[in-house]
C-alpha cells in the first residue's frame, strides 16, 4: 500500500462521528431517516467483506450472484431480504440478528 493511500486511509473519520455530524444537516437527516438502516447495512457488508479480505467477486461467487449485484449492496442501493442477509451472514460465519427497539 503507498502512502498517500495510507495516509488518506489514516485520516477516515470513525464512521459513527463522521454520521453524527453529518445528521446535523436537516436534508441528510431526512435521507437517512429513510433509508439510513439500508446504509448500515451496506457498511458492515464492507467492513466485513474487507475483514475477511475477499474482493466483491470472490464475495458474489460465494453468494451465488454477480459483482455487480455485490457492488449494489455495498453502495446501499439494494434493499435485502432476510434470506439475502442470512446468506451473507452464513458466508461470513456470522449469526444474523434482527431487533425492534
Amino acid at each position: 500500500m503507498n502512502k498517500s493511500i495510507k495516509k488518506i486511509i489514516k485520516k477516515s473519520p470513525d464512521f459513527q462521528d463522521y454520521l453524527a455530524h453529518q445528521l446535523k444537516n436537516k436534508k441528510i437527516k431526512a435521507t437517512y431517516d429513510a433509508y439510513g438502516k439500508q446504509l448500515e447495512i451496506a457498511c458492515k457488508i464492507v467492513e466485513l467483506r474487507k475483514k475477511a479480505g475477499i474482493s466483491q467477486a470472490e464475495l458474489a461467487e460465494k453468494l451465488g450472484t454477480k459483482q455487480n449485484n455485490i457492488a449494489r449492496i455495498e453502495s446501499g442501493e439494494q434493499n435485502l431480504t432476510t434470506q439475502t442477509l442470512q446468506k451473507i451472514a452464513l458466508v461470513f460465519r456470522r449469526d444474523l440478528r434482527v431487533d425492534f427497539m
